[in-house]
């Protein structure tokens, strides 16, 4: 339960102000199909993280726990600071031509997919899978909190980014990372061989 509760969390606020919320904002205000959108991200960050989360299994495996142990570590440490730089979408990440071809759904899955490469919170879900070694429990919790930051950035569109005290809210996110990376650098993970 631990690493549901913490994927949900983590990913849920540095998600506020990430380049797929911008994302979904964009979709949102371009398509205005919601619900369509919504199915979207759902299947992409799915697909996203649940290969993202068998790349941290596979290093919990096949790394020893020593190096594992300062890997992740700093991994969190780093994106802590990650964390607090803010993100740009750029106008081929919003799905423009692609809308003619793929449709909403489509353009929604591909734009999203394409986004979520190499960013925060895909790393993010390397190094949750590989801290916490429970793959369901890691892709639950950070699709969920995809969704949890996304799916009102689709329905409430504009109004409400400008009313999201987007910087303490990093702030948190970057707090948890830290506090993350901290615990595992001293040791919080040994009984788990970390």
């Amino acid at each position: 339960m631990d690493a549901f509760l913490v994927a949900t969390g983590l990913v849920a606020l540095a998600e506020i102000g990430d380049k797929t919320q911008l994302l979904a904002f964009v979709l949102a205000a371009r398509f205005r199909k919601p619900g369509t959108i919504c199915l979207g991200i759902l299947l992409a960050t799915v697909v996203n993280h649940a290969g993202a989360a068998a790349v941290g299994s596979w290093i919990t495996a096949h790394v020893g726990a020593q190096t594992l142990r300062w890997v992740l570590g700093l991994g969190f440490l780093a994106m802590a600071v990650w964390t607090l730089i803010p993100d740009k979408l750029d106008e081929d990440e919003a799905g423009g031509g692609l809308s003619r071809r793929l449709g909403v759904l489509g353009t929604t899955v591909v734009a999203f997919f394409l986004a979520e490469m190499g960013d925060k919170t895909q790393i993010a879900t390397v190094a949750l899978a590989a801290r916490y070694a429970d793959f369901g429990a890691v892709v639950a919790g950070t699709t969920l909190g995809m969704m949890i930051a996304n799916v009102p950035a689709v329905l409430v569109g504009g109004r409400l980014a400008q009313h999201m005290p987007v910087r303490l809210v990093h702030g948190v996110a970057a707090l948890i990372f830290a506090v993350l990376g901290v615990a595992t650098l001293a040791g919080a993970g040994a009984s788990l061989g970390l």
